[in-house]
């Protein structure tokens, strides 16, 4: 099965990415096809409101954003991951799902996971979890099971918690 990760963290090799590797091994050792997209590497511009995509179905800006459109469209399974800034989703998972709108219809039918992290514990990651959700359920997809790296801050904080089996076991369990 085709399983598609959005990292939305900035940071390289922060807890968020070690959360999402450990879903990768997970989902591999049963027999997906993962990718991850980690939205620092890639350019993508914030949606300027133009709304050409009504009328053509795509977006008039030339970026990286056009790729990730056509592997979310082939993918069977999507997770979405970001940390916690300022109890909601990073900016540049922000501007990711605000260009979601030439293929909003489209997207739905996959089986979803969200991974958040953050300093404080599942109560201040709340309101990101719930945003992340929100933007799957708009899109028709199905939230499975949700990672909650908690109380971390540092670069490896998150390695030898609760959430990086979590983490793994979901990606082993894709249905």
């Amino acid at each position: 099965m085709k399983v598609l990760i959005i990292n939305g963290s900035p940071r390289v090799n922060g807890n968020s990415d070690l959360l999402c590797d450990a879903f990768i091994r997970g989902a591999e050792e049963s027999g997906n096809q993962v990718e991850k997209i980690s939205l620092r590497e890639k350019e993508v511009h914030s949606c300027k409101a133009c709304y050409a995509c009504f009328k053509t179905g795509s977006c008039v800006q030339k970026d990286d954003m056009a790729e990730i459109l056509q592997k979310l469209e082939e993918a069977k399974v999507l997770v979405l991951a970001s940390p916690t800034y300022f109890l909601t989703m990073s900016g540049q998972m922000k501007v990711f799902i605000d260009r979601l709108l030439p293929k909003w219809q489209g997207l739905g039918g996959k089986e979803a996971y969200v991974i958040v992290t953050g300093h404080d514990g599942k109560q201040g990651l709340k309101r990101n979890v719930e945003d992340l959700a929100l933007i799957l359920e708009n899109l028709g997809d199905s939230v499975r099971k949700t990672i909650f790296g908690e109380h971390v801050w540092q670069k490896g904080e998150v390695i030898g918690t609760k959430a990086m089996e979590e983490a793994y076991l979901a990606g082993r369990n894709i249905v």
